[in-house]
């Protein structure tokens, strides 16, 4: 290979990482700005406590929240939700969403 040749792959190369860059700081704005309209459906659907609550389940269980947050979203979108949700609505909620734990008992013989 001669020199033209190395710096046209290159220019090509570093054009492509650039694409590469710019595609996905395209992806990252559009995440924030869908992650910012899910946020202001959210306030508009709970009350603070039930936000503080779902925000305390985000933490501790990140996919059952975000699923929740879904279903919400999808109920209030399609015109199915009388008012706000409240704590307790929220607790029942994710009640009818976590499985259920099973217990365990050893026992010695």
């Amino acid at each position: 290979m001669d020199e033209n040749e190395l710096d046209a792959i290159r220019q090509r190369k570093m054009m492509d990482l650039q694409r590469q860059g710019q595609q996905s700081a395209v992806a990252d704005e559009r995440a924030k700005q869908m992650e910012v309209q899910k946020q202001a459906i959210l306030r508009q659907i709970l009350t603070p406590e039930a936000r503080d609550r779902l925000g305390t389940v985000k933490v501790a269980y990140p996919d059952v929240a975000e699923m929740v947050e879904s279903q919400l979203i999808q109920i209030a979108q399609s015109g199915r939700l009388n008012g706000m949700i409240d704590d307790n609505m929220l607790r029942d909620i994710l009640r009818q969403v976590t499985p259920k734990r099973r217990e365990i008992s050893i026992e010695r013989r």
